[in-house]
């Protein structure tokens, strides 16, 4: 435990491995897409510069928040504020560390919690509107062919979120995520078969595979169940 998350650092195999915290690993791929020109968002494709999304290139229709809309964000892909709920600084806080504080202000002070939140394999770029809308709502199948957000073909309902593109490297994401930091239900038994579904049906693109790459040198860890499906 400590009062501020910079840098943390641990053996793993025997190698050493660099866990960034949540705005060093922004900060970090931020240069990594922007380097491979790869700025496109992860749920709606749109075409973005530095933090500013081109609504237009991909036809977002936004929803209540015109600001943030237009604002990129990196997306946790599994939600973090889901995970913070299984640690005890989030739900209960702690005085020592946090005074009266708790949530993700409190979880951060757990390295293990730090560790997770700046994980890159969880990090995609998204519109901000919709990074938001969805909240911490799970994955799912969801019923129906209307989308809300124009050409976008996202869908919520019922707290739950469906992403039309990129469907099979959510699920690898995912399927890492529930991997590497089990204990922390990050894959449902229920929707388990959906996830395997979507990585067996959805395979990687070549940016997928190159980012895999470019992160795991970065972490000292990589995503097996991508790394497995590129050539």
């Amino acid at each position: 435990m400590r009062k501020c998350v910079v840098f943390i650092s641990f053996i793993i195999f025997g190698n050493t491995t660099h866990a960034l915290d949540f705005q060093e690993a922004k900060k970090m791929l931020s240069k990594i897409h922007r380097d491979h020109d790869q700025q496109k968002t992860v749920y709606c494709g749109c075409e973005y510069s530095g933090n500013k999304i081109d609504l237009k290139s991909c036809g977002y229709k936004t929803q209540k928040n015109a600001k943030r809309a237009s604002r990129l964000e990196w997306e946790h892909i599994v939600p973090i504020s889901a995970i913070g709920q299984s640690f005890s600084e989030w739900r209960n806080g702690n005085k020592a560390l946090c005074g009266s504080k708790k949530g993700r202000t409190c979880a951060k002070n757990n390295d293990r919690f730090a560790q997770i939140e700046g994980d890159m394999h969880n990090l995609w770029p998204e519109i901000g509107e919709l990074n938001g809308l969805r909240s911490n709502f799970p994955i799912a199948a969801l019923s129906g062919s209307n989308y809300d957000f124009g050409s976008c073909k996202a869908k919520i309902k019922d707290k739950k979120f469906e992403p039309q593109l990129n469907k099979g490297l959510v699920a690898r994401v995912y399927l890492y995520m529930d991997d590497a930091y089990p204990g922390h239900g990050i894959i449902s038994t229920k929707n388990r078969k959906l996830v395997e579904a979507w990585d067996k049906t959805y395979p990687p693109s070549d940016w997928e595979c190159e980012r895999e790459t470019i992160v795991s040198k970065i972490q000292g860890k990589s995503n097996k169940f991508v790394f497995s499906r590129c050539k």
